[in-house]
């Protein structure tokens, strides 16, 4: 199965409402690798990495997220899976 690597711009009321934490469990449960953190101009962002199928219906599932959150818009764009690690882990703020 092939091997897909996205990063993710999550936009809307995305911080302050467990949007991260929420993406590592979702994730883990897919068994994808990469992180999440927030972004100071408010946006979530994430880099994800496994088999296309688990990585679309992450994707999917990014586009709602947790009951809190409004998610207005997904931006999506090819990476590199370099610098990822074994697991799914949530980074500082950059």
């Amino acid at each position: 199965m092939s091997e897909q690597a996205v990063r993710l711009s999550i936009l809307g009321r995305v911080q302050g409402v467990w949007y991260r934490a929420w993406t590592v469990r979702e994730a883990e449960a897919r068994g994808l690798r990469g992180w999440v953190r927030n972004r100071r101009d408010g946006s979530v962002e994430a880099v994800l990495v496994g088999p296309a199928p688990a990585v679309e219906a992450m994707i999917e599932a990014c586009r709602k997220g947790p009951p809190a959150a409004r998610v207005d818009e997904v931006l999506i764009s090819d990476t590199a899976p370099t610098g990822v690690g074994a697991g799914f882990e949530q980074l500082p703020t950059a």
